[in-house]
């Protein structure tokens, strides 16, 4: 029974997770639509729902880390349009079009008031247009042709004051059209039932629109200018080419943000034309996984070398001409068995590409869950090879590098093998070099929840530390097969009291979602001081495994989990631990500050009379962090 004094600590907890706990609404929005699109297995993969931000999703742009355009045109999505969508209330721009859409336009769609580019064209959307698109009061560009709108146009758009576009051709639109939509720069409402064209004042296109085709000898003239402009121009640009012919055949460069320069060194500068003959022109049968600005192609060379493309998205866009900028960085600097190599680019007007070794056996994370029937499951010699393997590279990136690197998204699905099963690790999409005079570099909170160390929720610092956590929480991935938030696999009974006990951490952070991975840890601990830890092993290992491994696996990774990142090892010291090397005296000295700590819990909860299973609130409080 509950001792008077706890439950209103309960209280309290529930009131605290009514005031200020919320998921993150834009990551939430944004995989609904995912979810209503149907988007298919090779689309949109790292639209996770356990992510900090949504900044990091494929198509998606962010200022400030909130949305402001989402561009999805031309990908084949059969689904519908979700309403979750309204809740993107910073939205500026949304295209979906060419796309094979069913259903109504959600009246949803009126909430999102920073709206200034709504693209629907092209799909088979129904129904009528929702009067509610009256209230986007910033829009200023709407296209809905070439869908199937029945219906009249709603009198509401003729609030949107700021219109310069409107597209509502061939639909089976019928009635009136409201006379303020006259008066919008370019217009067109042709193919449908309206009272527009012969036989009414108003014509259904608009003059800017196109209908207007009389010959101007200005035109005409200006025409055969620009010819002779152009041809000028391009002589122009041919001698100097041929001058500085020499000069690139030295070195490769390419300008990105600005006048900044990025040097290649002796890298491979692909053409075009070469990459899309790889790829079969970057099909989708050929995407090998989606980071946070691009798709990433498998692809075969002339001389029959495996690739992976990296083709960036919307790079001019904010964020994408850095990401770029950053990877190149990232890669030119660290040159390490265990880190992914780059092989070469390819840079045009519009595109931005970078090329990699392909790597036969995709990543841990797919070897540990995503195998196919028939595909062996990752051996537990080959797991411990890819911690040290993995330990390594990132000793590198801390230890080695000058200025030193922070991954910040260290997961088994950045972990690459090889045909041998080494691994390498990738994607430094959200790398960040570091000054080594400093301590930590304050930035957004960027990553993929369950991986995210504590104090950098909490403050948005990041540090080598941070790596460490988050290859932690790898490392139990390793020994468990499991993702760090999926605790399905906590059966005992007294679980439901575990997590009723550390929802109150999610008082400290802005998602509900850290709560998972803290009951993880929270459980590895029980296990390991009930030395029951066979318990969560991966069932794919079959029980060839060996538990004396498991259990030093197990105690690396809660040293690396530990709140504290002063009290985390160094990458240089996982390595050593791993190797077999300073383990046990790192162990033990955690372990006396355990007791210790226990030992004061005991006293407090002899005071409070807290009951038998508070013991659970002790390892949470440690793993919250100071406050």
């Amino acid at each position: 029974m509950f001792s008077e004094l706890e439950l209103v600590f309960k209280v309290l907890i529930l009131a605290c997770l009514h005031a200020s706990v919320s998921p993150d609404v834009q990551v939430d929005a944004l995989y609904a639509m995912k979810n209503a699109l149907k988007a298919s297995a090779g689309q949109l993969m790292n639209w996770y729902p356990n992510q900090m931000s949504p900044c990091s999703f494929t198509n998606v742009v962010c200022d400030d880390n909130n949305v402001v355009q989402l561009s999805l045109s031309s990908m084949g999505f059969s689904g519908f349009l979700s309403p979750k969508i309204g809740d993107l209330k910073t939205l500026r721009t949304l295209s979906l079009e060419g796309n094979y859409i069913i259903g109504n336009i959600p009246k949803e769609f009126g909430n999102l008031t920073s709206l200034t580019m709504l693209n629907l064209e092209n799909n088979r959307l129904s129904g009528e247009i929702p009067s509610s698109l009256g209230d986007l009061k910033n829009l200023q560009f709407l296209f809905l042709s070439q869908n199937n709108f029945k219906g009249a146009i709603p009198g509401s758009l003729s609030n949107l004051r700021y219109l310069i576009e409107l597209r509502l051709g061939s639909n089976g639109l019928s009635g009136q059209i409201p006379e303020h939509l006259f008066q919008v720069s370019k217009y067109n409402f042709t193919g449908n039932y309206l009272n527009c064209g012969t036989n009414f004042p108003q014509p259904c296109v608009s003059d800017s629109d196109g209908s207007s085709h009389k010959p101007r000898i200005a035109t005409i003239v200006g025409v055969i200018g620009g010819v002779l402009g152009l041809l000028l121009l391009v002589g122009l640009l041919f001698l100097v080419w041929k001058g500085r012919r020499k000069r690139y055949k030295r070195e490769a460069f390419v300008d990105v943000a600005g006048d900044e320069r990025i040097e290649f060194g002796q890298l491979k500068r692909f053409a075009w034309r070469e990459l899309q003959i790889a790829t079969d022109d970057f099909s989708e049968k050929n995407v090998l996984g989606q980071g946070g600005f691009g798709k990433v192609y498998k692809g075969v060379l002339a001389d029959n070398t495996k690739i992976a493309v990296k083709r960036l998205i919307d790079y001019e866009s904010p964020g994408g001409g850095k990401a770029f900028q950053c990877e190149v960085e990232m890669i030119s600097v660290a040159v390490h068995r265990n880190l992914l190599r780059l092989i070469g680019f390819c840079t045009t007007q519009t595109e931005r590409l970078l090329v990699y070794p392909f790597m036969q056996n995709l990543s841990v994370a797919y070897r540990l869950r995503e195998i196919k029937p028939g595909e062996p499951a990752l051996d537990w010699p080959t797991r411990k090879r890819v911690a040290l393997s993995t330990a390594r590279g990132l000793e590198y990136l801390h230890e080695h590098c000058n200025p030193k690197i922070i991954h910040r998204d260290v997961k088994a699905d950045n972990v690459l093998l090889d045909e041998d099963f080494e691994a390498v690790v990738g994607d430094f999409g959200l790398a960040k070099l570091v000054d080594v005079r400093k301590i930590n570099v304050t930035t957004q909170v960027r990553g993929t929840m369950g991986h995210i160390a504590p104090e950098y929720l909490s403050t948005g610092k990041s540090s080598e530390k941070t790596d460490v956590f988050g290859y932690g929480i790898m490392l139990l991935e390793l020994v468990t097969g499991q993702r760090a938030i999926d605790f399905s696999r906590l059966e005992e009974e007294d679980d439901v009291l575990l997590l009723d006990h550390l929802l109150w951490l999610s008082c400290l952070f802005a998602t509900y979602r850290v709560v998972n991975q803290f009951t993880f840890l929270v459980k590895v601990k029980k296990l390991e001081r009930e030395t029951r830890l066979y318990a969560i092993v991966d069932q794919n290992l079959n029980e060839h495994y060996n538990m004396i491994e498991v259990e030093m696996m197990i105690r690396v990774a809660l040293l690396c989990t530990q709140a504290s990142p002063e009290k985390r090892p160094m990458m240089s010291e996982v390595v050593r631990m791993l190797e077999g090397e300073g383990l046990a005296e790192r162990w033990e000295e955690w372990q006396n500050v355990e007791v210790t700590r226990r030992q004061e819990h005991e006293r407090l909860q002899g005071r409070f009379n807290w009951g038998e299973d508070s013991t659970y609130n002790q390892d949470a409080v440690e793993l919250s962090g100071g406050r």
